[in-house]
């Protein structure tokens, strides 16, 4: 990029300049490290089900590159072009949301996944930085104009969306949008009122999600009671971060993706303690930690509301879905059957979080006229 003077009015030049490179740089070193994870985890699970070894390090591979290619792509575009996106994803995914309870495969007792021409899309990864964007255009555009129903829209929205997500059900992705609406509402400003009835309708939520869906209660149960066992998944996640020590047992020598039927996706950070050690889980949450901390550094600089509130649900997105899936899977809360973003095979995440990290480089370049309103 020498070639690129300061000077240069070209396209790609005036991106170049503007783009926070540090944030991009991180998400290109995650992506170069799930690609190596993924070929270290999966082939014994391929081989388990009678695939080709390489099936899914070959699928992530692909799906990572599209993924850095959205990101640029989108990097590109104007804060009202993100906005018009988002609209587009929103509708787009509500209408596969709605298509998967009709005409989705039933997978463990969940209707989250709509098998198209061999593809398997589950629409709800797109929701999130549709919402996130959306919802932070209708809360920016009630600061302004005081008649404007943004609250009741984005709250709205909120509701549809969490009503579609129970009925698969997929309650993980319920709190994560969840967050999102919160982080929003905070910053936004919105009455002391309002915040308590929020919490209440989320721990009221909480509670009746437990008692409800069996498959949370099941879990719930077996974390708070450790007489009733971990979970098979679980329990080899954490034998596996024992074996693996600070340095790790070395690549390929690992156990726990033989025996784990998730090794490649949600339980993938278990093979990386297992086989690189904790001090490389210590540098991959680093990375992750940069990413996020240097986003709301940039949206904590600007002075347009909608971009702070935009970048900051889709940040928030992409912390809960990080914090979700290490926690549980160190036992520090109880399953959620959540990705680890870029690192975890998963085609629609890995596309969806390329689209909400594009957005969040695209609204946090530096450009003349920062702080006009809409």
């Amino acid at each position: 990029m020498r070639a690129l003077a300061r000077t240069d009015t070209s396209l790609v030049g005036q991106w170049w300049w503007t783009i926070d490179r540090w944030l991009l740089a991180s998400v290109f070193t995650i992506a170069v490290i799930g690609m190596i994870l993924t070929l270290a985890a999966s082939p014994p699970v391929a081989d388990r089900i009678g695939l080709d070894s390489f099936y899914f390090a070959k699928r992530q591979i692909i799906f990572l590159t599209l993924s850095v290619m959205l990101m640029v792509a989108v990097s590109f575009f104007e804060p009202r072009q993100v906005r018009w996106l988002a609209a587009i994803l929103i509708i787009g995914a509500i209408g596969l949301m709605v298509s998967t309870l009709l005409f989705g495969a039933e997978i463990k007792g969940a209707k989250r996944w709509l098998h198209i021409g061999g593809l398997s899309i589950q629409a709800s990864e797109f929701v999130k930085p549709g919402f996130a964007v959306l919802s932070a255009w209708f809360f920016a555009a009630r600061c302004f104009d005081d008649h404007f129903p943004g609250h009741i829209l984005a709250g709205g929205l909120f509701i549809l969306i969490a009503v579609l997500l129970l009925l698969q059900p997929d309650v993980g992705m319920t709190l994560v949008v969840s967050g999102i609406l919160a982080i929003q509402f905070f910053i936004a400003g919105l009455s002391w009122f309002l915040v308590l009835v929020i919490a209440f309708l989320f721990v009221g939520g909480s509670i009746a999600a437990y008692f409800i869906f069996s498959h949370v209660q099941m879990r719930i149960d077996r974390f708070l009671d450790p007489g009733m066992g971990q979970g098979y998944q679980v329990s080899r996640s954490l034998e596996a971060f024992q074996n693996g020590g600070w340095l790790g047992r070395g690549p390929g020598e690992g156990r726990v993706k033989e025996v784990l039927p998730d090794a490649h996706s949600d339980f993938i950070f278990a093979v990386v303690g297992e086989e690189f050690g904790l001090i490389a889980c210590l540098i991959i949450l680093t990375l992750f930690c940069f990413i996020i901390l240097r986003g709301f550094s940039n949206a904590a600089r600007e002075n347009n509301l909608f971009i702070l509130l935009a970048v900051a649900g889709l940040l928030t997105q992409f912390a809960l879905q990080t914090l979700i899936n290490m926690a549980s899977t160190v036992n520090l809360m109880p399953p959620k059957g959540m990705t680890l973003p870029f690192i975890s095979y998963g085609g629609s995440s890995t596309l969806a979080l390329g689209l909400a990290l594009g957005m969040v480089l695209a609204l946090t370049r530096s450009r003349p006229g920062r702080g006009s309103a809409l």
